[in-house]
């Protein structure tokens, strides 16, 4: 019996667009549109809503083809890849701060579909209420409902399907801080990769939690008292100038709007959760995982990750600093010289690093013994 794509959801797009580059195209899904649809399990998709508290989560597909992929082929052509990456973006991002490496990556390995997905009450993946709670939006539940969202969605290798799939993360900031809390017993040997962009885990980073913390109050207190907006409207450009250093007017632009769209209570209980997050429940599996950090990067203190790192005993040779601040991939006119090298190191290792996951997956290495 011939295995059927279990990607029913991928012609519920709610928009389809060519990609930023050449021969690449892109999709937009809304998850409320799919379940809508019927093009995806309910009761899955909805657990996943429902436990995450969120009201919905979008997510962009971006491939690679010579010719456009008629609509009702696109469920195939999304499965018969050897892999995915997952680009999960940072504080008041969402899926459009990636640019062009999304299709980079896919025109550099075209057996490979990125998803570029909206979490953590940004971007269309709001939260039911406008203040949540600060374990629903701190790093490690951003990354056991994208984990849960990667299920719903089926893109992993089903039962009864003889080709092997590797997903592949690529965290920035808080998006990279959820990476260090995948739980490994889900994942057998050789499926997952992570690759941490600026990861904004500030575990040991006293200075960074404090100014995080902060600033979560203090949004929060203009949240409740109007009266201070107008401080806010003074201190908005220098967060985002700050966050946004060394990155395109686009990318500012992004954390602009998207600062004004989120609701306060979201941005200050996020900023707070980062700020005052003591989890160190991480395991300690860095067979395939990679951090970057930026010589001046003033959100994450490149000395204090460099500890952490090494408290978690993360090898040195996943570790790569260089010349660049928070948002060392995108490519200002500031930065353009070491952000371009900087975005096509991250390319190159996330490639490497697939064929390696992929190659073990076929040398047989085994499992780590733990189901699904």
């Amino acid at each position: 019996m011939s295995f059927q794509t279990p990607l029913t959801w991928a012609r519920a797009f709610s928009e389809r667009t060519p990609g930023p580059l050449p021969n690449t195209h892109s999709a937009l899904y809304l998850m409320s549109d799919v379940i809508a649809k019927g093009a995806i399990d309910p009761a899955a998709a909805r657990a996943v809503l429902h436990d995450s508290g969120l009201r919905d989560i979008e997510w962009e597909v971006t491939w690679a083809d010579d010719a456009a992929t008629p609509d009702d082929q696109l469920g195939n052509r999304f499965y018969d890849a050897d892999g995915y990456v997952i680009f999960i973006h940072g504080w008041t991002g969402n899926h459009a701060v990636w640019e062009e490496m999304p299709a980079m990556l896919t025109l550099g390995n075209r057996r490979l579909v990125a998803i570029s997905v909206d979490h953590n009450g940004f971007g269309a993946a709001r939260f039911a209420v406008e203040t949540p709670a600060l374990e629903s939006c701190c790093p490690p539940s951003a990354m056991s409902t994208l984990q849960r969202l990667i299920d719903a969605l089926r893109i992993r290798r089903q039962p009864g399907d003889p080709q092997r799939k590797v997903i592949n993360f690529v965290g920035h900031s808080m998006g990279g801080a959820a990476l260090f809390y995948l739980n490994p017993i889900r994942w057998d040997m050789g499926e997952e990769t992570r690759y941490a962009i600026a990861p904004a885990l500030l575990l040991n980073d006293t200075t960074h939690r404090a100014f995080f913390n902060a600033m979560g109050l203090g949004i929060g207190i203009v949240d409740k008292l109007r009266i201070f907006e107008p401080i806010e409207n003074i201190v908005k450009p220098n967060m985002v100038n700050t966050v946004c250093e060394g990155s395109t007017l686009f990318v500012k632009d992004i954390h602009t709007r998207q600062y004004d769209e989120t609701p306060r209570g979201t941005t200050s209980a996020t900023f707070r959760a980062m700020g005052l997050l003591q989890n160190w429940e991480i395991a300690h599996h860095w067979d395939l995982f990679q951090v970057m950090l930026g010589h001046k990067d003033s959100l994450v203190g490149l000395v204090p990750m460099m500890d952490l790192l090494s408290d978690l005993e993360v090898p040195a040779g996943h570790i790569r600093v260089v010349a660049g601040s928070h948002y060392m991939f995108s490519v200002g006119t500031d930065s353009a010289f070491q952000h371009a090298q900087n975005r096509d190191l991250v390319v190159e290792s996330v490639l490497e690093m697939h064929e390696r996951a992929l190659n073990r997956q076929k040398r047989g290495s085994g499992s780590r013994g733990f189901g699904r």
